[in-house]
């Protein structure tokens, strides 16, 4: 894993421009950095490297193909690349390096942009091809990399694996107000569902996920979208076939992102993905060197020291574990804003930051993560009414009895036979006898706001805060329509989909890539393998959801490698620190009352809005970014 820039401009480019883009993510590539300018002056790219396959200078980028014709700055993995190599060799192809890079470049130069179809791996990337004079740019499937831009067309395109590069070059700071005022009315850290290219700067795109685009020495893009889930897309298969053929593709993918000549360890929480994770490591490799990373909060009931010993028991991994606290929350809060570069909903955040620091401290280069196992085998509770729904459509029979298990596994939450779902945290009172539509409304929404950190009040169950905001600021956003990320069809597969097209999945994805690149440490996803994923969305959604238990296929496929309690867990936590204390804290209130005066300056709040202090998180996070 590594940081890129690039520049392709109708006026000379610059080599000091490239190396200032560079030198702002010195984090991200602190073995190596390198940079290029084609012979016309036009196209200019810089590299900062983090060795992780093939450490010889062979592996050195910008790298060149074919007598220079291709050109490539590339941050990521592909874990296939020992297959797609060997496909390559038999076709005659030549490679300098044993690294995935150059195998990225070969597979170019023989298929284009379908060669993307073929990658399982997370990546963002450039390739100039200085035959054609097109410059090619693309990002992986789930958004697992970064890839932002700026751009005039005609004139200039510049782009990064960060934000603050784009600074650096001297795009503008100026936020996008609606971004803006979405997150502090909202919380919402997502971007706008009806343009992925926006980001909290008005000047600064992004490339969407599963996205690519090319352009000419014209300098006007051309985007197309290369993948997507595929819900019409059916498998036949038997549920203990299916069992038994998501282990194989698990093991596979754990397999191949176990591929590295540098350390490898996991990330621990003691849930059953990450704990999945670990336990496959044992079993595929019987490592007695295995190395787990964990965040544990002392004197706090949300503290899964419990769980992670089940798995330290029945393994035989070298467990680390860092206790984020308040002291360090206020030490390093501004360090964590700065790496992230957008706003984040909450200090689990932090936790995750501290884990990161621990695995360098420990040199361990690449870790192993759980993440986007529950949007793709519906991990969530808030899953089980879309899956309730559907059997309300498809099979009554079914229904019955599902609601029968899941009030059993889920005494917290209620259910009856007119599909009422609420839950011990449901901020509003339902009747029984009410529709399903009505019970998305007023019991689903609200019961999101509270167990994701309040993140899901952007849909708008909030009344907004216009006496919170400075007049011209106000003026700005008013007339414009709240972000809506609301799924109405009520199918559990299509309300997947949706999450991992539009909903949290992506900057879940972006945390752990701050996060982790803050600290030089590559982290790496095996339920995000597009096998698996494909694999899944094939499957009937009585597969994911079974007799109750939410991610059931991964249960029955983990039984005996899992420990049981483990197994058979049915509460959620993850990093979840004692944020409320925390921002109790003296000192922290201190700097909140100074963010506030900070927002006050730049005429985005009034001043009777420190007076309220309705607004503490976010103020904290935009007063950081705007210094």
């Amino acid at each position: 894993m590594c940081g890129i820039a690039g520049i392709y401009s109708k006026t000379s480019v610059s080599k000091q421009s490239l190396i200032c883009m560079t030198n702002v993510i010195a984090h991200r590539g602190p073995d190596g950095e390198g940079h290029w300018i084609n012979s016309d002056e036009t196209v200019g790219f810089g590299h900062r490297r983090l060795s992780i396959i093939d450490l010889t200078d062979a592996g050195k980028q910008p790298m060149h193909y074919l007598n220079n014709r291709y050109t490539i700055t590339f941050n990521g993995e592909i874990y296939n690349y020992i297959e797609l190599r060997n496909i390559l060799l038999k076709e005659g192809y030549t490679f300098r390096s044993d690294c995935d890079t150059e195998v990225l470049l070969a597979l170019y130069a023989r298929d284009g942009k379908a060669c993307l179809k073929l990658l399982d791996g997370m990546f963002a990337f450039a390739i100039y091809d200085a035959e054609a004079k097109t410059l090619f740019c693309a990002r992986d499937r789930f958004g697992e990399k970064p890839f932002f831009y700026s751009y005039r067309p005609g004139q200039y395109f510049i782009f990064s694996s960060e934000i603050k590069q784009l600074f650096a070059a001297g795009i503008s700071r100026e936020f996008n107000a609606y971004q803006l005022y979405n997150y502090l009315e909202n919380e919402n850290v997502l971007t706008n569902p009806t343009d992925e290219h926006d980001t909290f700067y008005a000047e600064i795109k992004k490339l969407p996920k599963s996205c690519c685009l090319m352009m000419d020495k014209t300098i006007v893009i051309t985007e197309e979208k290369y993948w997507e889930v595929d819900l019409y897309k059916k498998n036949a298969i038997k549920y203990e076939e299916a069992v038994e053929e998501f282990k194989y593709l698990f093991f596979e993918s754990v397999n191949r992102r176990m591929r590295s000549d540098v350390p490898v360890g996991s990330s621990l929480s003691g849930g059953l993905d990450s704990s999945s994770i670990v336990c496959s490591i044992q079993k595929l490799f019987n490592n007695n060197n295995q190395r787990t990373f964990s965040a544990r909060f002392e004197n706090f009931h949300r503290d899964e020291g419990k769980f992670i010993q089940y798995v330290l028991d029945g393994t035989n991994v070298t467990p680390y574990s860092v206790w984020p606290s308040e002291e360090g929350f206020l030490n390093d809060i501004d360090n964590v804003i700065f790496h992230q570069d957008e706003p984040f909903p909450s200090a689990s955040i932090y936790a995750q930051y501290c884990v990161m620091a621990e695995a360098k401290k420990q040199n361990v280069i690449v870790l192993l993560d759980g993440q986007g196992a529950d949007e793709i085998l519906a991990g969530y509770e808030y899953y089980l009414p879309y899956y309730l729904k559907e059997l309300s459509n498809t099979n009554k029979q079914l229904l019955d009895e599902e609601m029968a298990y899941m009030q059993k596994i889920h005494p917290h939450l209620k259910f009856d036979n007119s599909y009422v779902y609420s839950g011990q945290n449901s901020m509003t009172a339902i009747p029984k006898k009410v529709t399903f539509t009505e019970n998305l409304k007023n019991v689903i929404r609200p019961f999101y706001k509270m167990v994701n950190a309040k993140k899901y009040e952007r849909i708008g169950m909030q009344m907004p805060l216009e006496g919170f905001y400075d007049k011209d600021f106000f003026r700005k956003v008013s007339d414009k329509k709240r972000y809506d990320f609301a799924y109405t069809n009520h199918q559990l597969n299509g309300y997947l989909k949706h999450t991992i097209e539009k909903d949290n999945l992506e900057d879940l994805l972006r945390f752990c890539d701050r996060n982790s690149m803050a600290h030089s440490r590559e982290v790496r996803l095996p339920f995000l393998s597009v096998d698996l994923v494909e694999f899944l969305f094939s499957l009937p959604a009585a597969y994911k959801i079974k007799n109750g238990w939410t991610k059931a296929i991964m249960r029955d496929a983990m039984h005996g490698i899992l420990p049981p309690e483990i197994e058979r867990r049915t509460d959620k936590i993850g990093y979840e620190p004692p944020q409320r204390k925390w921002m109790e804290n003296k000192k922290i209130l201190q700097k909140i009352d100074e963010s506030y005066e900070i927002l006050i300056e730049h005429r985005i709040l009034k001043r009777s809005s420190l007076q309220e202090k309705k607004l503490d998180w976010q103020v904290l996070n935009i007063a950081a970014l705007i210094k």
